[in-house]
């Protein structure tokens, strides 16, 4: 079994991607503002909600080494870490800007999945490490412009020296059972046909347990009991921890918040629909915990 394998006797979170268990050996995290000076290396071109990735042979990678002219950064490259031994380098391009080949745009949350659990895993952490640099350049108390704070990913405050460090926003995602039944959901804008679980930001004052009884309540009418904690998945679109539950049928009927969802239903687990790729949480519980 590779480290990136799930057993299934002891099914483990930790071995999704975006987080770390599949790079782990390959893979030094540097802190903000931190870059070598090797020319070479790997690169991360993030444009919009996909990855731009180069065909080679049969296969896509991350592209390495100097890129085409079209497609040079215009701005400062973030270098994230060291990859096998050589700087890994992140910048967005345009949402207009057409590929050429043997360049290919591959969405983050396409049905099919055409990335590798560590190429998946780079351009996750690379996304969430570019938003979080966009969104920390001016100090939220002052608005004055911040410094890296050595040895981490934090910000400091040029002014009034309030210190930031990456806003990661906790949600709960959970299934829901009922004898050989679970209860799936569905928003509108995802592919035709499929369902996923009851998911949600974790609210002021709240446990995670609370957030997952709450959200279930509010998108479905479902009340819940019997709430378990499995397994956690960073998710950086664009900086979500995910902390997933299983949890019993308590009453109630399904009365849909048409607000936050096309759909909700219940499913015999032997008649499932379209679920998530095995990339997310959500399909780890389920086929782990069905």
């Amino acid at each position: 079994m590779t480290d990136h394998e799930t057993n299934p006797l002891n099914p483990e979170a930790i071995n999704l991607p975006f987080n770390y268990s599949s790079i782990k050996n390959e893979f030094v995290l540097l802190s903000s503002g931190e870059d070598t000076q090797t020319a070479d290396g790997t690169w991360v071109i993030i444009q919009s909600n996909s990855v731009i990735l180069k065909q080679s042979h049969s296969r896509l990678e991350l592209p390495g080494g100097r890129l085409p002219d079209w497609m040079s950064p215009q701005q400062t490259p973030v270098c994230v870490g060291i990859w096998r031994g050589k700087p890994l380098r992140a910048f967005t391009v345009s949402g207009s800007l057409r590929m050429k080949s043997p360049f290919v745009a591959a969405t983050f949350n396409a049905a099919d999945e055409q990335m590798d659990i560590r190429t998946l895993t780079l351009a996750g952490l690379s996304k969430q490490i570019l938003h979080w640099e966009q969104q920390s350049r001016h100090c939220s108390r002052c608005g004055a412009e911040t410094e890296p704070i050595a040895s981490s990913r934090g910000k400091l405050c040029t002014s009034c020296r309030a210190e930031h460090f990456p806003h990661i926003h906790p949600c709960a995602i959970v299934l829901v059972k009922r004898g050989s039944e679970l209860l799936l959901t569905r928003k509108a804008e995802w592919q035709s046909g499929r369902y996923s679980l009851v998911a949600g930001f974790l609210d002021v004052g709240e446990s995670l347990e609370e957030c997952a009884i709450r959200e279930v309540r509010e998108e479905t009418g479902i009340e819940i009991t019997n709430v378990r904690y499995v397994g956690s998945q960073n998710w950086p679109f664009p900086a979500q921890l995910m902390a997933g539950f299983t949890a019993d049928y308590a009453g109630g009927g399904i009365v849909v918040d048409h607000s936050e969802l096309e759909d909700a239903r219940w499913f015999s687990v032997n008649a499932l629909p379209t679920l998530p790729p095995s990339r997310s949480i959500a399909r780890w519980i389920i086929d782990n915990f069905k």
